[in-house]
């Protein structure tokens, strides 16, 4: 038996290890990302244009295969921050890009 604190669980109405119930609530808030073929996304991963992109206000087209380095997910399920040369504050849509 552990020192662990045990924590009734109103949802479940189980007394729980307070770690275990802690742990449970951050999965329950976090958002899953997922690409155009499923694959889940998370921060840091790599992906692949798979449609020709024209960015707004930069006047600039990304073109289908441009390799994304070093992503970040914003909250929202289908919006994904990267950074790129020459464009500040670039935001995807997870339906455009495919997990490398």
């Amino acid at each position: 038996m552990s020192d662990d604190d045990y924590v009734y669980d109103e949802d479940s109405g189980e007394w729980l290890p307070a770690s275990e119930l802690a742990a449970r609530r951050a999965s329950e808030g976090a958002v899953e990302v997922r690409d155009a073929v499923g694959n889940l996304l998370a921060d840091g991963d790599q992906v692949t244009l798979i449609k020709d992109l024209d960015v707004k206000g930069a006047g600039q087209t990304l073109k289908r295969g441009t390799l994304i380095k070093s992503i970040r997910l914003t909250g929202d399920a289908q919006e994904i921050d990267c950074k790129f040369d020459g464009i500040k504050g670039l935001v995807l849509r997870a339906e455009f890009v495919r997990k490398r």
